[in-house]
């Protein structure tokens, strides 16, 4: 097992104020994929005692401990105590989400007049970049300062995707309790490309039930309007005053249920909010009550899917824990679902030459 520690002037100041956390970083053997290749847990802590546990084997996210308003620390991502878990199928419980994360529709775009099938794995179109996407993948690790940098090389054709891909995805434990997460790639073929996270939250900790009383503050009042299978139509739509508008804070659970026609589709919220401005920008908000726990996203993406585990069924989790409909909320930052298919969304082609650039933080804290 190895320890990154603080630089020593650091770690005197820590002294001085009466700290006795160290910041490290851990990496340890957790098992082995079907083929026998070994797949490591590293574990992230910084001084205020947060801690979160990520794994090469999809880049996911496996424990994530913050504390409430009382000073203890629950863990607040869903998920599985062991490897075995996350080998099999699961809902996406904390995974790099790529080649092309959320939806493709009809498995299908064209990009510079020459047609892409690739594969099929939600109906008749492609999800989360296909039957083996990023979270099947084992990436190779290099521990960083306060995190570890997981690369995996995507070669030509993978999924029916062009261009042989090289992606990084760099997580980072900062000293202000957030987890943020970098992600560079390049191509030698253009190519398209949606990177995210797909962490499910539940900020009164992981199997403690659903997360209605949720308080969520969401700083835009446009989506991407969607059919039935949740496709983009290309229209850019208003929200306001609807039950999505969450501009104000409202509980999730207040107008969940509500007949308006969206909500019917996505059997709850499962919807692309349009992000106003540019740049490292608000994404989200959402405040817990019960545990005072807080949770601010921040992000150089243009939208944030919401999703509420709306098809959550029974799955069993940490501890014993069986996680149902509505146990955990996504906000996975992103470009738009279906972009290659709609040329007025925001671009999501690289070029050889080209390096993709995108930084998401999970910051937290308690009131």
């Amino acid at each position: 097992m190895r320890r990154i520690a603080l630089p020593t002037f650091f770690l005197l100041l820590m002294s001085i104020s009466g700290s006795s956390v160290a910041a490290s970083v851990e990496s340890s053997v957790w098992g082995k994929t079907p083929a026998g290749e070994e797949v490591r847990l590293f574990t992230l802590r910084n001084a205020s005692g947060m801690e979160v546990k990520i794994t090469n084997w999809g880049g996911y996210i496996v424990s994530l401990k913050v504390a409430d308003k009382s000073g203890k620390f629950a863990d607040v991502v869903l998920g599985f105590d062991s490897l075995d878990g996350y080998l099999g199928k699961n809902p996406f419980f904390g995974c790099i989400a790529g080649r092309y994360a959320n939806r493709i529709g009809n498995a299908v775009f064209k990009l510079d007049g020459v047609e892409y099938k690739v594969t099929a794995n939600s109906g008749k179109h492609q999800l989360h970049g296909g039957k083996e996407g990023f979270d099947k993948k084992l990436w190779s690790a290099k521990e960083v300062p306060n995190g570890v940098a997981l690369s995996y090389t995507s070669p030509d054709g993978e999924e029916g995707y062009p261009g042989t891909l090289k992606s990084t995805v760099t997580y980072t434990l900062t000293e202000e309790n957030g987890l943020q997460i970098d992600y560079t790639a390049t191509t030698d073929k253009p190519t398209v490309l949606n990177l995210t996270n797909h962490a499910y939250f539940n900020l009164s900790g992981e199997g403690s039930g659903d997360i209605l009383g949720h308080e969520l503050t969401l700083p835009t009042d446009q989506i991407t309007a969607t059919d039935d299978d949740l496709i983009p139509t290309g229209e850019i739509a208003s929200i306001k005053g609807t039950p999505l508008d969450f501009t104000a804070p409202h509980a999730i659970g207040e107008r969940i249920g509500a007949d308006f026609k969206p909500l019917i589709q996505g059997i709850g919220y499962d919807h692309n909010y349009v992000l106003p401005g540019s740049g490292m920008k608000l994404a989200a908000t959402v405040k817990d009550p019960a545990s005072g726990r807080v949770m601010t996203v921040r992000t150089t993406e243009p939208g944030v899917q919401l999703y509420t585990g709306n098809h959550l069924n029974g799955v069993p989790g940490k501890g014993g824990h069986i996680y149902a409909k509505r146990h955990g909320f996504c906000l996975e930052t992103q470009h738009y679902p279906d972009s290659p298919n709609h040329p007025s969304f925001p671009s999501v082609i690289l070029r050889p030459g080209e390096k993709f650039s995108s930084t998401t933080i999970y910051q937290f804290s308690a009131e």
